[in-house]
């Protein structure tokens, strides 16, 4: 061909072509695309999940039973009365006094309804030295952590004229409140740090500030844009602040990559001596097919989550899908247009002392060409040597624990509200989270149903599940009763997990079970954590079959080789391997675990192994593509398989590195936070990218792949007949005037 024009036959070169010949088109399209999905997103505004579908399994028909009876549940509070010292007992004329003037003082407030006295409840411990006052808040639900602000200021006084007793209010809107005031601001801050600190490094990266933050407007404008989507999608699929969080830290992380990506390659052929349209060409066949291949991939890895069953996980991954679909477009798209409007201006505001740094930023790496120089000449010692050191690394996940961290496992003592709660746990087991049975009947005032409800509480009690009280509230009118049962175990997940499965296989078909028409499904944090237990072991296997067997697919119809999706697969699975044993080592044997303010936790969260799953094997995908595609690239140009490889990882272990390095930063925001759920998260995303940008495609892929040599692209002939979905593009197809690249050796 010639006239400049380049044989284009992949998505990624068509689209870069047309947005560079049409570049005010395609920016405009791209705003226009950004405003439209926001402004529709907000006029939709966003359907957030309900409790009802939170959780398959009891606690999803109990909830459904709430929400079809119309019953709205108030936020109940209570406020514990305890004696410091030994002697004080709660009938005593000081500790009743103390009662009644709680209960008086709550009341004044005419923000709570429904309040009651523990001499009138039997809320008084067996030892005789606590009590709760009980009480409902006015209102929602939702709401309540607004507006229960002048009740705790009431109990504080009674405090105040009762200084030789405790007395202390705990429930959800006090708790929700201690939360929001202490943590509410944490998340946020974390999220709105991690765009200075990808800026920054993508400054030292380029050395000029237009060219840093184009990768930053990039992720910047795909997240705005896929928030608005979020909202339109939500009506089929309900959204949750989780989800957009993750969205967000996601968006960022491959919104930076793609655009990282492939700024340097069109940087580099710049540097090479071509004009700026046949390196934005030549960016667009290569590192753009590159992003179209990873972010395809990434978003498989995130449908993996929508196979879970868990509403909360089927919007985190959807939310992440979207993200990445959208950073993927606006990389291969808007980018080559605002690239061609710049040109040399991109250059623009350098920094003084990084005026040494070479244009083309994708050049070779002489850390990594000293590196590769020693791995290619022993690849044997050095698959063993790294393999054994990330088994090494992976080896405690062999004993991992997970469970539902309690509060004092996910806030410690920084919070007075903890101690509170585990006061009140000692003295009520259960009692701070009881076990509720939502009982439905034809007739609930019909004497066999009352029979069994009775019948119920006694074997609650005499089973050993529970040390009462048992309380029953009647619906009459909804033909709904909700029994409230304190477990014994209390916040101790494993002895209460025991206490609910008596109440559920034992106590309910004695009693409640015999009655017909009756439904009794029980639900409460416990049985909550319990059915999320069995729904997420339930989905492990169809979640890693899915990912697995569909990222290997595209790599293989990708690259057109059987022995580059094998190895890419295992690679993956090495790294998330050595993940899951840097989290066991920190957070459950507590190894290193006072550097990251983790000491005591003693388990990983439950819901964490899979996630990391998804989002690690879809992240370590971006690298392992980008880096085998720059291999393959240099092959298909002539080169040896020896030489390819090392071309390959030199040319692209800057860019590589430097994205590295913000995942990294922005993962370990995470890991500073204060909930321990976040900070696991945290730390496990920046641990496994940095082991996987590090050693497994620095030293291992290069490594297996100088082994393997010509075996690297076997595809076997009844394999032919796949789609070929590689679109090879090489500078090759530019025409002469571009700088020749056939038969150039990498200078070591």
């Amino acid at each position: 061909m010639g006239n400049g024009e380049t044989r284009v036959r992949g998505f990624a070169a068509r689209a870069g072509g047309w947005s560079a010949r049409h570049r005010w088109a395609a920016v405009g399209i791209w705003v226009l695309f950004v405003v439209l999905a926001m402004g529709l997103g907000s006029a939709a505004g966003r359907v957030d999940v309900k409790d009802s579908d939170q959780l398959k399994g009891e606690t999803h028909t109990a909830a459904k039973i709430i929400e079809d009876a119309g019953i709205k549940e108030p936020a109940s509070e209570s406020v514990l009365v305890q004696t410091k010292d030994g002697t004080t007992k709660a009938t005593d004329a000081a500790f009743r006094a103390a009662v009644a003037d709680v209960v008086k003082a709550v009341g004044a407030t005419g923000r709570v309804t429904d309040v009651t006295s523990p001499y009138d409840t039997k809320t008084i411990s067996r030892d005789g030295r606590s009590a709760l006052v009980q009480f409902d808040m006015r209102g929602e639900a939702e709401t309540a952590g607004d507006r229960v602000e002048p009740v705790l200021k009431a109990v504080e006084g009674v405090q105040k004229d009762h200084s030789s007793l405790r007395i202390e209010e705990i429930g959800g809107a006090s708790m929700n409140k201690q939360y929001s005031d202490a943590f509410g601001n944490d998340f946020q801050q974390a999220e709105y740090s991690a765009v200075p600190v990808a800026l920054g490094i993508l400054l030292i990266a380029f050395g000029a500030l237009v060219a840093a933050l184009l990768p930053v407007a990039l992720a910047i404008t795909a997240i705005m844009a896929t928030m608005g989507l979020m909202g339109i999608v939500s009506h089929l699929q309900p959204m949750s602040d989780t989800a957009n969080s993750v969205m967000l830290l996601v968006g960022m992380a491959v919104g930076v990559d793609y655009c990282l990506f492939y700024l340097r390659r069109e940087r580099e052929e710049r540097a090479a001596g071509r004009d700026a349209g046949t390196a934005l060409r030549i960016a667009a066949a290569t590192s753009g097919r590159a992003i179209v291949v990873s972010g395809v991939t990434v978003c498989v890895a995130m449908a993996g989550m929508l196979f879970t069953g868990l509403a909360e996980f089927e919007a985190m991954g959807l939310a992440s899908l979207m993200v990445v679909a959208v950073a993927m477009v606006g990389s291969v798209t808007v980018l080559p247009a605002l690239l061609s409007l710049l040109g040399e201006r991109v250059e623009k505001g350098r920094l003084p002392f990084l005026k040494r740094r070479r244009r083309g930023g994708g050049g070779e790496s002489r850390f990594w060409t000293a590196v590769l120089r020693g791995v290619l000449a022993k690849p044997v010692v050095s698959v063993v040597v790294a393999v054994g050191a990330l088994l090494a690394v992976a080896a405690p996940a062999l004993g991992m624990k997970t469970s539902q961290l309690t509060l004092d496992q996910e806030f410690g003592n920084s919070l007075p509200i903890v101690q509170t709660y585990n006061r009140v746990n000692d003295a009520f087991p259960g009692g701070s989270e009881p076990a509720q049975v939502v009982v439905r009947a034809k007739d609930i005032k019909a004497p066999e149903v009352r029979s069994a409800l009775a019948s119920f509480k006694e074997q609650a009690v005499s089973s050993g599940a529970s040390r009462g009280p048992v309380e029953v509230k009647l619906y009459e009118d909804r033909n709904v009763a909700f029994v409230s049962v304190p477990l014994v175990g209390g916040s101790d997940f494993d002895t209460a997990g025991k206490s609910l499965e008596k109440l559920r296989d034992q106590v309910r078909p004695a009693t409640l079970g015999k009655v017909e028409g009756v439904q009794a499904p029980i639900t409460g944090q416990v049985a909550g954590s319990h059915d999320f237990n069995d729904q997420l072991i339930g989905s492990v296997v169809p979640v890693f079959a899915f990912v697995v067997v569909f990222a290997f697919l595209l790599m293989l119809l990708s690259f057109r080789s059987l022995t580059v999706a094998i190895t890419s697969i295992l690679l993956n699975l090495l790294s998330v391997g050595a993940a899951y044993g840097i989290l066991v080592a920190v957070f459950q044997h507590g190894w290193g675990a006072s550097l990251v303010g983790a000491e005591g936790v003693g388990a990983i969260v439950t819901w964490l192994p899979l996630f990391l799953f998804v989002i690690l094997f879809g992240l370590s995908m971006d690298y392992h593509v980008f880096v085998v595609s720059r291999i393959r690239e240099a092959r298909l140009r002539g080169r040896t398989t020896r030489d390819a490889i090392q071309h390959g990882v030199v040319t692209t272990a800057g860019v590589v590195t430097s994205a590295a390095v913000i995942m990294v930063a922005v993962f370990a925001i995470f890991g500073t936070l204060s909930m321990q759920s976040m900070k696991q998260m945290g730390v496990g995303l920046a641990a496994a990218v940095l082991i996987d940008a590090t050693v497994i495609r620095g030293v291992l892929l290069p490594a297996v792949m100088a082994l393997l040599g010509e075996r690297n692209w076997y595809l076997p002939k009844w394999l032919h007949r796949l789609p070929d979905l590689t679109h090879d593009e090489t500078p090759e197809v530019v025409v002469a005037s571009s700088v020749p690249e056939q038969g150039e050796r990498l200078k070591v």
